[in-house]
């Protein structure tokens, strides 16, 4: 079986309602391995980024703005990288159809999820639909550094005039 990396971001409508702990428990049930994980302020940037494959699509601005958490005053999300034996078939057949009307009742969107009046899936957790998107999005929401797992080809590189919030002197 293969080794696989996914994304799972459980999102501000899964924080908002305490759900963290229960998906936590489902996911568990997939005996994969917790390789990264951190709460996340969502930026514009990140938040269009992510949903690229969505920009054409109606309902892309409101999309942008439910993972910045500005529809449920809930301004982060728990981003993850689970690894291990077909972890992206394991995580996706847990989570459940994007929509959660069709996902299984047993499923965790299923469960847990909505769609707005607005039509917005509120679906509660993201997470990668194959390994090119995997790479793509564990890439973009985390650093060579912040995963446990050598999952892609790295270097060691000088970044000068990278601007980062650093920890003011008192």
């Amino acid at each position: 079986m293969p080794q696989q990396q996914t994304l799972i971001v459980i999102k501000p409508d899964g924080l908002v309602k305490s759900l963290t702990g229960n998906i936590l428990t489902r996911l568990s049930e997939t005996k994969l391995e917790i390789i990264a994980a951190k709460m996340v302020r969502v930026s514009e940037e990140l938040a269009r980024e992510h949903y690229q494959h969505m920009k054409d699509k109606p309902f892309f601005d409101e999309l942008v703005s439910y993972l910045q958490g500005k529809l449920h005053n809930r301004r982060k999300v728990l981003a993850m990288v689970y690894w291990g034996d077909e972890a992206i078939e394991k995580v996706r057949n847990l989570a459940g159809a994007t929509n959660p009307e069709k996902a299984d009742p047993t499923s965790i969107r299923g469960s847990y999820g909505r769609i707005t009046s607005k039509g917005v899936y509120e679906n509660v957790i993201h997470t990668s639909s194959n390994p090119e998107e995997a790479e793509r999005e564990i890439k973009l929401w985390f650093e060579p550094d912040e995963i446990i797992q050598d999952v892609y080809p790295t270097k060691t590189a000088v970044l000068d005039k990278v601007k980062k919030r650093a920890w003011a002197q008192i």
